[in-house]
């Protein structure tokens, strides 16, 4: 049975906003192969909080394949192997969840947890976060990169495997007697589209042919590309709702980048605090297209 620890970092707070991927197979009692992938989310909306963890940045994926592209050379081992991973009910929901964001069914997952496995093997006051096990254990790795986090997780199932005596790694689910868990196939429903929903009475508004509010008074300040600083104003005019830069492009009336780069979610160049008037923005214009 192929054997393959599994990490996921997330753009936002949503399961289908993957943007990095890390992977490592294990056989013969050792990590044989590793691989990790930046990738692009169906929306470039990334939360602060989350480029806190893990430092990666919309302009770091505007270009990399998406969802499906990247995983579709690793599934058939995913599908058909048993996948270990640590705090297992957040990467497999963040799999299936990314699947279905773009329509692909799931295919079943087997998966064992190394949070679990951990707190039998290798318990300890402090916890067994995948940085304090493998703080224990001696095992180095860069935390919050997907690539490494796959790997550390791997090498704390390895550990558990030599500590018990178990003959490999599934054999572990008999030892501890912690069952392997396998998630059916499907759902083939796709989740909502990206971002916070437009309310129900905006909708009725659009419905009706009413143009959506505007948010009018939305204000970003923005980095240029030679560092100058620019401001982004959200006007509302008589045919709707307007972004304006200062940016010499904005002064032509032209959608400079700044503007596109906002309407995208991506936050690489706000220097205001703002960032969640970014999603309100986005929000607004996407139910005035609508409209």
């Amino acid at each position: 049975m192929t054997v393959i620890a599994l990490d996921f970092e997330t753009a936002n707070e949503r399961r289908d906003s993957a943007c990095a991927v890390g992977l490592a197979w294990i056989a013969g009692g050792r990590v044989v192969r590793r691989e990790s992938r930046l990738i692009r989310p169906p929306a470039l909306r990334f939360s602060p909080g989350n480029i806190r963890v893990h430092g990666i940045l919309p302009a770091d994926v505007r270009d990399k394949p998406d969802f499906p592209t990247v995983m579709a050379e690793f599934l058939p081992d995913l599908a058909s192997g048993l996948i270990l991973a640590h705090n297992a009910g957040f990467d497999l929901g963040v799999l299936r969840a990314s699947l279905a964001a773009y329509g692909v069914r799931p295919p079943a997952f087997s998966y064992l947890c190394t949070v679990q496995i951990a707190r039998r093997v290798f318990p300890a006051e402090e916890g067994c976060g995948l940085g304090k096990v493998a703080a224990r254990l001696g095992i180095r790795f860069a935390h919050h990169d997907a690539g490494e986090d796959a790997y550390a997780c791997a090498e704390i199932a390895l550990a558990a495997v030599r500590e018990t005596g178990a003959p490999d790694v599934p054999a572990l689910s008999r030892t501890l007697r912690l069952p392997i868990t396998t998630v059916p196939s499907g759902p083939d429903r796709a989740p909502p589209p990206q971002g916070r929903p437009v309310s129900l009475t905006e909708r009725a508004r659009v419905a009706a042919g009413a143009r959506p509010t505007a948010s009018a008074g939305l204000h970003f300040a923005v980095r240029g590309s030679s560092g100058n600083r620019y401001a982004v104003t959200l006007e509302d005019r008589s045919n709707g709702p307007h972004l304006r830069c200062t940016c010499m492009a904005g002064r032509y009336g032209t959608r400079c980048r700044h503007v596109k780069a906002l309407l995208d979610g991506d936050i690489t160049d706000l220097l205001s605090s703002n960032h969640a008037d970014v999603e309100v923005l986005r929000v607004r214009m996407t139910a005035t297209e609508v409209g």
